[in-house]
């Protein structure tokens, strides 16, 4: 009887050990607060996938960039240092040079647009060149659309925008477009914008209103002005060796827990963009948000044609004329 106890206490025990050690334990991270779209998007990928994969694959969740900016992220997941990470099209042309079309201000007429074409053949298409560089990009999220904001003055034309140092991301293409209309333009990485802001060593900085509550700009920032001038897309990048080691069944799990995920990332920057504006005006910002957006499209001609050569203009046109 002894034995049997003795025998069923060890089974148990191998039973429990075996469970723990089936267990695969993975790390996803963004650069904003938890309380975020982009929070959000990566709570509901944890829980999904945990859920779809009974347990086998914990996701460990890291925000307000705890393990580096997005660039930082991405080369991590590139290296296979960290398995996950949820980031802005920000740094991605800095690895997969194709996505750099994505960031062409004014090429969306709005959200509905931006999502059909990266749900649909074009984004769809998109996210297989990430593959050869050591990604498996799992699905589109969103950023938003993004606006300027500023210590300095009210944006209503393009011309105040001239002389003003703003932080950018380190993306080529928005370092082009703002140079073209007479910004000086700071790359920096995401977590040292609010000191570098509360320092004044730049005088602004343009971010979807998700993520200019998200990143408490108001504290910091007088002036916003709803440019609106380029939409930001977010993606779900997995290192491609993590994800090639998953079983057919898993492969789908982590990708249908990234469609959850875009759900409920999008349904929140839609929330925050409709409050957002009221929001940011009870902390005392000082909102434009009745500008000529003709005029700083027409001012951004030359850099436009500079595009057109860059990505070809039927490529474009493909992306602006999709309905």
């Amino acid at each position: 009887m002894k034995f049997a106890k003795l025998a069923l206490a060890l089974g148990l025990a191998l039973g429990f050990a075996s469970g723990a050690i089936a267990q695969t334990t993975m790390k996803i991270s963004i650069s904003v607060a938890q309380n975020s779209h982009q929070g959000v998007a990566i709570d509901t990928f944890a829980r999904e996938v945990e859920k779809r994969t009974n347990g086998r694959y914990k996701i460990q969740t890291f925000y307000s960039g705890s393990l580096g900016g997005e660039r930082e992220s991405i080369e991590a997941v590139q290296l296979g240092t960290q398995e996950l990470a949820f980031s802005s099209t920000g740094p991605v042309p800095n690895f997969v040079p194709e996505a750099r079309i994505l960031d062409i201000p004014f090429l969306f007429r709005d959200k509905g647009h931006a999502r059909a074409v990266l749900d649909g053949p074009i984004g769809q298409e998109m996210l297989t060149k990430f593959d050869s560089k050591g990604f498996k990009a799992l699905a589109w999220a969103e950023n938003g659309f993004r606006h300027m904001t500023n210590s300095k003055r009210a944006v209503n034309t393009p011309d105040d925008l001239k002389g003003l140092k703003m932080r950018t991301m380190e993306n080529p293409v928005h370092v082009q477009a703002y140079k073209g209309l007479g910004i000086v333009t700071t790359p920096m990485a995401f977590p040292e914008v609010f000191t570098a802001l509360q320092q004044g060593t730049v005088d602004g900085q343009e971010n979807p209103l998700s993520v200019i509550m998200a990143a408490k700009f108001d504290q910091v920032q007088k002036h916003l002005s709803l440019t609106g001038h380029v939409y930001s897309p977010a993606i779900f990048l997995m290192n491609k060796g993590s994800f090639d080691k998953l079983s057919a069944a898993d492969k789908q799990a982590f990708i249908d827990a990234a469609k959850e995920g875009t759900k409920a990332n999008r349904a929140r920057v839609d929330e925050d963009d409709a409050k957002g504006v009221a929001d940011l005006r009870s902390k005392g910002m000082q909102v434009v948000d009745n500008l000529d957006k003709n005029r700083f499209v027409s001012t951004l001609a030359p850099v436009n044609a500079e595009f057109e050569k860059q990505f070809g203009k039927a490529n474009i046109e493909r992306i602006r004329n999709y309905k």
